[in-house]
C-alpha cells in the first residue's frame, strides 16, 4: 500500500499514512449465496500523531467472483460502514452553541442511513449558525439568508441558498406526493461540508482573532506596567 494523506477524526490533524498505521483483514463468504459471493474488508487505521494515537475502523463489504484458484476474489464495493468513530464529525471547540453541534453530528451520523434526515438536519443547522452568528430575526430560514446576503460574499450565500433548498426536499413533501426526489449520501455530505466551513470561517475564525488581539492587548499593558517607575513606598521596602 503507498503513502496516502489523512486527517484523524480525533484530533483532527493532517498526517501521512504509511503501512506501519494501518492493519487490513478480510473474510470471504465462499458459499455461492442467492446474492452471489462476498467479501468483508476490516480496516483499522492508527492516528501516527504520537500525542492522539486513536485508531479509526470501518469495514466494507464487496461483490465478488470465484476465481480459478477457488479463492474468492472482491469486485465492485457494495456497501462501508464507519465504526469508530461512528460518523466522520470533525471535533469542533466547545464555544460553539451546544444545539448547531448536536445537529451537526446527528446529520453526520445518518448521511448513509437516511440522507435526506441528514439534509433536513443540515439545514437546520444552518438556520441555527445564522440566527446565533449574525443575530438575526425571522420565523424562516429564507428570511435569514436574506438578511445576511450583504455580509457574506456572493458565492457563500449562493451555497447557503442551495443547502436550504436541498434541506427543503428532507424536510417539506413534494405537492404532488407521487413525485419522488432522493438525495444521495454523496449530496447530503455536501451539505455538511458547507457548515463544516462556516463553523470554521465564522466561528472558529472570529475566535482565534480575538485571542489574537486579547493577546495583542495583555501584552500592551504588561510593557506599559513595565515602563512605571517604581513608588517610593516600594523602593524603601527594597532597601529594607
Amino acid at each position: 500500500m503507498s503513502n496516502f494523506e489523512w486527517t484523524c477524526p480525533f484530533c483532527n490533524r493532517p498526517v501521512t499514512i504509511t503501512d506501519e498505521d494501518v492493519c487490513t483483514d478480510s473474510t470471504e463468504l465462499d458459499i455461492n449465496s442467492a446474492e452471489g459471493y462476498r467479501v468483508a474488508v476490516c480496516n483499522f487505521i492508527v492516528c501516527p500523531n504520537p500525542k492522539c494515537r486513536k485508531f479509526t475502523l470501518e469495514v466494507a463489504l464487496y461483490d465478488a467472483v470465484m476465481a480459478t484458484n477457488e479463492r474468492v476474489v472482491p469486485k465492485d464495493r457494495l456497501r462501508a460502514w464507519q465504526l469508530i468513530p461512528q460518523s466522520k464529525a470533525q471535533s469542533f471547540p466547545d464555544y460553539i452553541p451546544q444545539a448547531i453541534l448536536d445537529d451537526y453530528n446527528e446529520a453526520c451520523l445518518i448521511k448513509d442511513l437516511s440522507p435526506k434526515g441528514s439534509a433536513t438536519l443540515a439545514r437546520r443547522c444552518l438556520q441555527g449558525i445564522i440566527r446565533d452568528f449574525w443575530d438575526v430575526k425571522g420565523d424562516s430560514l429564507k428570511d435569514g439568508i436574506e438578511q445576511i446576503r450583504d455580509k457574506v460574499d456572493e458565492l457563500t450565500w449562493q451555497a447557503i441558498e442551495a443547502v436550504r433548498k436541498v434541506g427543503n426536499i428532507g424536510a417539506h413533501m413534494e405537492k404532488d406526493v407521487n413525485l419522488i426526489v432522493d438525495i444521495e449520501p454523496n449530496e447530503a455530505e455536501l451539505l455538511i461540508n458547507l457548515v463544516e466551513t462556516l463553523l470554521k470561517d465564522w466561528y472558529v475564525a472570529r475566535h482565534e482573532r480575538e485571542s489574537r488581539l486579547h493577546a495583542l492587548v495583555k501584552l500592551s499593558e504588561e510593557k506599559e506596567s513595565a515602563r512605571k517607575p517604581k513608588t517610593t513606598q516600594d523602593s524603601s521596602s527594597d532597601i529594607e
